[in-house]
C-alpha cells in the first residue's frame, strides 16, 4: 500500500506570522536581507551573498540579461533561461557580464526608412523615448540620428513622415567616444545639457548610452550585487541533456552560477549532471538543483554535491504539472519539510546547504512566511514577468497593459529538457500554459515596496536578520474563515490599488 502523508499538502495562504517582541532598534532601514546563495561549512562563510533573497526564474518570459542586470542593481540574481540554443544563451550571460554600470546598450533602434509610426510602435512596446537610427537597425550599428519624445508632436505628423525628416542627425548631437569613463560622460550630459550621451567607437558604430536619469539611478542602487572586478553577478539555467556543451560555454561567457532547471530534481539525470560538473571543474563551479518537495529528495541532492536546492513542483502559476500528472505538493509544506531536512542535514555533517523556494507567491506577504520556514531565497517568474525589464511583450488588452507570460512547459516554449524523462527529445503533452500578467512599471520600485514589506514584518517580529527571523519566527494555521477576516470585509470599497500587494 502506498505511504499517504498525515498532513494536508499546505500552501502560504493557510500560515499567518505571530508578532513577537520588538525594541527600539526594530526598524526597518536595521534590517539586513543579506543571504547565502551557495553550501558552506560551519564556521565558514558561504562564497556567494545575494543581498536581497529574491532571483528571478529561469524561463524565457522572465529572465534575459535585461533582467540580469536590473535585479544585479537590487542585489539579486537573475539565471537566464536555457530553453534556447547554447550560443544565444552565453551571448546573454556574455552581454549582462560586460554591461558596464551607467552604459545601457540600445534596446530600441530602427533603420532610417524607418516613420513616425514605427517609432510608436517601438515606443509603446518597449516603453522608452529614446530611439537609435543606425545604419542596419541593430543596437551596434553605424549611428545616423537619435529620436527622443522632444523631435515629433504626434497631432501635428502624419505617421508616415520619414524618420529622417524629424530625428536629430549625427552632425548636430553630443556624442562620446568608446573609453570614456562614467564620470567624464555624465560632464559631457551635464555640459551640453543634455537628458542622453550616445557613445561609439572610431567607426561611428553605437555601443551604448549613458543616460542622465541614471546618474541619480546609480546612487539609488548601495546593494548592487558585484563580483571582484565590479561586473555584475549572473546565473544561468542548464539541463541534464546538453551540459557538457552548455556548461563551459556559459563559463566561458562569464556566468558566476548555474542551476539545473527541472521540473523534477530527485533523479540521475542530476546526480550525472552533477557529477560530471564536479569531475571536470572540483567545487570551483558553483551548481544548484532541483526541484523536489520533500526530506529525501533534498538529501539526494544534498549528497550529490548540489551547492543549493530548489524547492516546489506544480505550484507555479502558469504551471499546471499537478492537473497534469496529479504530482507535487503544497509549497509551504514543501518548504517547511525540505528546511527541516537542510537543518538536519547541517548538524549531522556540518555543511549548510541554502534552499530556494520556487513558485506559491500569490502575495507580497507570502515572501515573508516562505523566509520564516525557513527559505534562504526565493524564486520568482510571475512577478519579475510584469516588470518593464522582462523580455516579453507589453499589450494593450481590454482597455489595460499587460505583460505576456508562459511556462517552460507550454507549447510555445516547448523546453521538452526541463520535463526529460528520457526518450524523444520532445515535448509530450503541457505543463504550462500562455497567459498575460497585469503590467506594474519598473522593477526597482515594485522591488524597493515588496521588500520594504518584508522588513516591516521582520521588525514586527524582532527579527533584524534573515537566519534570526527562522530561528524566532512563530507561524500559525489559519481557517477558511479568519482568511476571509484578514481582507477588507463588511465594507463598500471605493478601490483597489496597488499597495494591496495582489498579484
Amino acid at each position: 500500500m502506498a505511504t499517504v502523508l498525515k498532513e494536508p499538502s499546505r500552501t502560504f495562504n493557510e500560515y499567518l506570522l505571530i508578532p513577537g517582541y520588538s525594541d527600539m532598534e526594530a526598524r526597518p532601514e536595521n534590517v539586513s536581507l543579506r543571504t547565502p546563495v551557495v553550501k558552506f561549512k560551519k564556521g565558514e562563510e558561504s562564497e556567494l551573498y545575494m543581498n536581497i533573497p529574491l532571483t528571478s526564474a529561469v524561463m524565457q518570459a522572465v529572465s534575459d540579461d535585461n533582467m540580469a542586470v536590473a535585479l544585479a542593481k537590487e542585489g539579486g540574481i537573475s539565471f537566464i533561461f536555457g530553453s534556447q540554443s547554447v550560443e544565444s544563451q552565453a551571448a546573454m550571460v556574455k552581454r549582462a557580464k560586460s554591461y558596464k554600470a551607467g552604459f545601457v546598450p540600445s534596446d530600441s533602434n530602427l533603420k532610417p526608412d524607418a516613420t513616425l509610426k514605427d517609432v510608436l510602435d517601438l515606443k509603446a512596446e518597449k516603453g522608452h523615448s529614446t530611439i537609435a537610427i543606425t545604419e542596419d537597425g541593430t543596437a551596434d550599428g553605424k549611428l545616423l540620428g537619435i529620436v527622443t519624445s522632444k523631435d515629433y508632436r504626434v497631432s501635428r505628423m502624419d505617421t508616415s513622415t520619414p524618420v529622417t525628416d524629424f530625428m536629430t542627425p549625427f552632425d548636430k548631437m553630443v556624442w562620446g567616444s568608446e573609453g570614456i569613463t562614467l564620470s567624464e560622460a555624465n560632464d559631457l550630459i551635464w555640459d551640453n545639457k543634455v537628458n542622453q550621451l550616445p557613445i561609439i567607437d572610431k567607426k561611428q558604430r553605437l555601443t551604448s548610452f549613458v543616460f542622465r536619469k541614471d546618474y541619480d539611478s546609480h546612487k539609488e542602487n548601495p546593494n548592487e550585487l558585484l563580483d571582484e572586478n565590479k561586473r555584475y553577478i549572473v546565473g544561468a539555467g542548464i539541463n541534464t541533456r546538453d551540459y557538457e556543451e552548455r556548461v563551459p560555454a556559459l563559463l566561458e561567457a562569464g556566468a558566476d552560477i548555474l542551476v539545473i532547471d527541472s521540473s523534477e530534481g530527485y533523479s540521475e539525470w542530476q546526480a550525472v549532471t552533477i557529477k560530471w560538473i564536479r569531475d571536470h571543474y572540483g567545487d570551483k563551479v558553483k551548481v544548484g538543483a532541483g526541484n523536489v518537495v520533500d526530506a529525501d529528495g533534498f538529501r539526494f541532492l544534498a549528497d550529490c554535491g548540489a551547492d543549493f536546492v530548489k524547492i516546489g513542483i506544480g505550484g507555479g502559476s502558469i504551471c499546471i504539472t499537478r492537473e497534469q500528472k496529479g504530482i507535487g505538493r503544497g509549497q509551504a509544506s514543501a518548504v517547511i519539510d525540505v528546511a527541516k531536512a537542510r537543518d538536519e542535514y547541517f548538524k549531522e555533517t556540518g555543511v549548510y546547504i541554502p534552499i530556494c523556494s520556487d513558485g506559491g507567491i500569490v502575495y507580497d506577504y507570502h515572501m515573508t512566511l516562505a523566509l520564516a520556514m525557513g527559505a534562504d531565497f526565493i524564486m520568482l517568474g510571475r512577478y519579475f514577468a510584469r516588470f518593464d525589464e522582462s523580455p516579453s511583450a507589453k499589450l494593450m488588452v481590454n482597455g489595460n497593459y499587460v505583460k505576456e507570460y508562459w511556462g517552460e512547459g507550454s507549447a510555445r516554449a516547448r523546453n521538452w529538457q526541463r520535463y526529460d524523462l528520457g526518450g524523444d527529445a520532445k515535448l509530450k503533452f503541457e505543463e504550462g500554459v500562455d497567459s498575460y500578467v497585469p503590467y506594474a512599471g519598473s522593477l526597482h520600485d515594485n522591488v524597493q515596496m515588496s521588500l520594504g514589506k518584508v522588513k516591516s514584518t521582520m521588525c514586527n517580529c524582532g527579527a533584524l536578520n534573515i537566519p534570526d527571523f527562522q530561528k524566532n519566527a512563530k507561524l500559525t494555521l489559519v481557517s477558511a474563515v479568519s482568511i476571509v477576516e484578514g481582507g477588507a470585509h463588511d465594507v463598500i470599497l471605493k478601490e483597489v490599488g496597488p499597495s494591496t500587494g495582489q498579484r
